[in-house]
């Protein structure tokens, strides 16, 4: 679907270091001036992930990933060309206090949610490991992996819904390396609900389905689930978004050639049983895994016979009568070094192993904490976060002097070129014309696209002709870089580090438009409006509508709850809750890396 961006990598690289400076000098950085009023926490810790695999939070942990203050890999000429002032002033830290207060408490309730979704009953592990004498899911990624770095996947997912917490959605779902190459691996949970499917479970497989998808990664399927459950039935069956969209997107992959590959590690019951099926390659673990339409209980109620699992749908069966396996194994690790060893066998270009080149901005990224905006009002100029994530705060700007409440230009994170679109105040009419403008320029050069989303909250409706003529100037324009991003077939991630309402998140890649990747910060907000800008002018712009002030009251409180970071998360309208400070580590770096490795593989 994309062209090839590895093609011009030796301009790229040859040119990374030709742009100016979004930075100042040192001395006046954020942590100086704040360093006799605020003492920056230490980096948080993670208690409850286990230490095996590592999700997106995991990151967080001492000596993980390289620090700020990092020497460059790669430091050439140093050139002098004008430099944007990238400094915090004294008149502004009310505000950064403000956000660092915020950020920290947003912080913490993630990580208490995050050890909350770790946990399991006992029983439920007993159960798993010494009844049945399987492996954790967590384990069995670690067989699978490389090594211990998984890029995982919405792990709120499934908490605090109407028909309760799914811990991690009863599934993991996220990228690593096998062999060397990326890879998709989505794998039950048989200790949540013993692996029976939610619809937050099926969601969750779609949505991991459809980054396999854009991305072209060889999906693993690790199956252990007892199917559907029953209850919620109208919510998981019927519609042309629910379970049967699994295997029909299997197939679908399978046919684009992306490499589908399943392991049978359990108990296959119902519709679970299509995707080792369906998959190109299967395994199934002997005395472990099993595969049937129905059970031996309700064989035994329909037809009165007495029959076991084995017999009904063991490794013996579906290797040699019904042909549905293509391997048998005794044990579970043995199973995962034949899912290595099939992986090995893709036609997959190896990327190239030269390292790349690239200098770590010139302000710490810990400071980010303080610039993740409390509301709005709080918000102060997005090239101040945007120096804190590219590559030695270069930024060569596009349309400096117009539109100025969108700021577009080019920069390098880890040493990958990206066109950054990023929010800098409401998205004007002038601001979607040069934002149109400068996406169809990342299209036409195949240059990933990075979007920094932070809207403008509505204040007001609409109450003169002027107003309504400059509204509807600007609908258009937006209408047009919507069109522009939708045609837009590069790679695109979009991270939400403030609001996230209303028409412009549209225009800024939210995820009606697909992006292949979106992550939020702890204290985003997702909602049609701001719960905090319901006045009553703006609820009562229409003559016909009425609202009283109890009413008025009760639906601020639920807008609040339903438009928090977590709220979102829980429900799969993103794919991650990421802290500011590893926003360039974990979610730019690890999704770059990953979109243009695959990138040949998709000419």
């Amino acid at each position: 679907m994309w062209t090839c961006i590895l093609m011009r990598k030796a301009f790229f690289n040859a040119n990374m270091h030709l742009f100016p400076r979004l930075a100042g000098a040192p001395t006046y950085s954020l942590k100086s001036q704040m360093q006799n009023k605020i003492s920056f926490t230490k980096k948080v810790q993670i208690l409850c992930s286990p230490p095996q695999v590592r999700g997106i939070s995991d990151f967080i942990q001492d000596g993980a990933l390289p620090s700020s203050g990092a020497k460059s890999r790669k430091s050439k000429n140093s050139w002098s060309f004008p430099v944007l002032d990238g400094t915090i002033k004294m008149e502004q830290m009310d505000r950064t206090e403000a956000n660092l207060r915020n950020s920290e408490a947003c912080i913490q309730r993630y990580l208490e949610l995050l050890g909350e979704s770790h946990q399991r009953e006992e029983r439920d592990i007993i159960r798993h490991t010494q009844r049945h004498g399987k492996l954790l899911v967590r384990e069995r990624l670690r067989l699978v992996l490389d090594d211990d770095d998984f890029f995982e996947l919405s792990p709120l997912a499934g908490y605090d819904l109407p028909y309760g917490t799914i811990s991690n959605a009863g599934c993991l779902t996220g990228i690593g390396k096998v062999c060397g190459i990326w890879c998709m691996l989505i794998a039950n949970d048989a200790t949540v609900k013993g692996g029976t499917m939610y619809p937050i479970t099926v969601k969750k497989h779609l949505r991991a389905q459809a980054i396999a998808t854009m991305n072209r990664l060889p999906t693993v399927y690790l199956v252990d689930s007892g199917g559907a459950f029953l209850p919620l039935q109208a919510e998981i069956f019927p519609d042309s978004c629910h379970g049967g969209r699994i295997f029909y997107n299997i197939a679908v992959m399978s046919s684009m050639k992306i490499p589908q590959v399943a392991v049978v590690c359990g108990s296959c019951i119902a519709g679970a049983t299509y995707i080792p099926s369906i998959a190109d390659e299967s395994i199934i673990i002997d005395k472990i895994g099993s595969m049937f339409i129905a059970g031996p209980p309700l064989v035994k109620a329909a037809t009165g016979e007495n029959i076991s699992v084995e017999e009904l749908g063991g490794a013996t069966l579906h290797s040699r009568i019904s042909g549905g396996i293509d391997y048998v194994t005794s044990t579970e690790e043995e199973a995962y070094e034949r899912t290595r060893h099939i992986v090995m066998t893709l036609k997959c270009e190896e990327p190239s192993k030269e390292p790349v080149g690239y200098d770590d901005p010139l302000y710490s990224p810990e400071e980010l904490k303080a610039l993740a905006p409390q509301n709005y009002e709080c918000s102060l100029d997005v090239k101040l976060i945007l120096s804190r994530l590219i590559d030695g705060s270069r930024f060569q700007e596009f349309k400096a002097e117009y539109g100025t409440t969108l700021v577009t230009g080019f920069a390098h994170v880890k040493g990958h070129l990206v066109g950054l679109v990023a929010s800098n105040g409401e998205l004007s009419y002038q601001a979607s014309l040069k934002g149109s403008h400068f996406v169809r320029l990342c299209r036409h050069r195949n240059v990933p696209l990075l979007f920094l989303l932070n809207t403008v909250p509505q204040t007001s409706a609409c109450t003169s002709p002027a107003q309504a003529e400059d509204l509807g100037r600007r609908c258009k324009a937006q209408a047009c870089m919507m069109a522009t991003i939708a045609c837009a077939e590069v790679p695109k991630i979009t991270l939400v580090i403030g609001g996230n309402f209303g028409n412009d998140s549209y225009a800024m890649c939210g995820r009606s438009f697909d992006p292949n990747f979106l992550f939020l910060w702890p204290n985003a907000r997702v909602a049609l409006v701001d719960y905090r800008s319901l006045t009553t002018d703006f609820l009562e712009g229409d003559e016909h509508f009425s609202m009283d002030k109890s009413t008025r009251k009760n639906l601020g409180k639920k807008l609040e709850k339903e438009s928090s970071a977590f709220y979102s998360s829980a429900r799969l309208w993103d794919d991650g809750v990421i802290l500011p400070q590893r926003s360039r580590e974990v979610a730019l770096t690890l999704s770059l890396e990953e979109m243009t490795e695959q990138m040949p593989l998709q000419n």
